[in-house]
């Protein structure tokens, strides 16, 4: 069963990284709710053809702009042309990412700060220039920001991305207070492992695929499906979840939670053992 139609009926969208991937299926989900999207990427060929292929399929009030979220100036002009075209914005969706799996002494600092431009500055561009429209205005808005499960935990191989993130997380709350009393929600998703053609190969390249199985570490037993994650953002930008801001909402399965406890290790333990064990226990009583 899914949302109700009309769900996201007066929402003007835009979400960066629009144009593939994670951020081009919340898109196409968000216009099915109702809303108005426009998306932005570095590639306007790219932006047209995706463009032209959700007309295809009947949506109407899709839009877009090329825009590198690492320059201001370019955001800026992406923002006039997203008012432009639909009026007004009252959803920012920052999706816009890089990342890539490295032993960190193997990084060039240009290799690393590509990512965290990307990944915080891009966020931090984009939320700078639409609360300060917003604010101008007095326009009720959201911020919904992706951010990933170790922002909050760090991990190993993905250093930049791991630190980028938690920028990302630390700005979602603090905005959260800052703006939430002048109409601002400021809200996030962790996803965990979503796989999609172009981040998926990055992060689990064939060589490394062989070696690990993300699903081994994730209680569900399985990689999440997009429409879940879709839905979840469709419902946090949606008017069903305006008293939620500031909240980090975690949709993974419980892959961190089951690397977090020291003991979870012990699910490998075959149940034969668990039985000797017992037996000892029950004769030491």
């Amino acid at each position: 069963m899914g949302f109700q139609e009309g769900l996201l009926n007066g929402k003007n969208v835009v979400i960066t990284g629009g144009g593939s991937g994670i951020g081009l299926g919340i898109c196409e989900h968000f216009l099915s709710l109702g809303a108005k999207v426009f998306i932005c990427s570095r590639s306007e060929e790219k932006l047209a053809r995706v463009s032209e292929g959700l007309k295809e399929k009947g949506f109407e009030h899709i839009y877009y702009h090329p825009c590198d979220v690492r320059e201001p100036e370019q955001v800026d002009a992406m923002l006039a042309s997203a008012i432009e075209q639909m009026g007004e914005v009252n959803v920012l969706l920052n999706n816009a990412a890089g990342n890539f799996i490295s032993p960190t002494e193997a990084l060039s600092h240009n290799a690393f700060k590509t990512v965290v431009d990307i990944v915080l500055m891009g966020t931090a561009n984009c939320s700078l220039s639409f609360g300060k429209y917003w604010l101008k205005n007095d326009i009720e808005a959201c911020i919904l920001n992706i951010t990933t499960t170790y922002a909050s935990t760090g991990s190993a191989f993905v250093v930049p991305s791991a630190a980028a993130k938690a920028g990302v997380l630390n700005l979602t709350r603090s905005l959260a207070v800052e703006w939430g009393r002048r109409k601002i929600r400021s809200v996030a998703i962790a996803p965990g492992p979503f796989p999609t053609e172009g981040a998926w190969s990055r992060l689990f390249p064939e060589e490394v695929a062989k070696l690990v199985d993300p699903k081994e570490h994730i209680p569900l037993g399985r990689v999440g499906n997009h429409i879940e994650l879709q839905n979840l953002a469709a419902f946090l930008v949606s008017d069903m979840a305006p008293y939620i801001n500031g909240e980090v909402v975690t949709i993974d399965g419980g892959e961190w939670l089951q690397g977090a406890g020291e003991m979870n290790n012990l699910l490998k333990v075959p149940k034969e053992t668990w039985l000797e064990l017992a037996k000892k226990h029950r004769k030491g009583k």
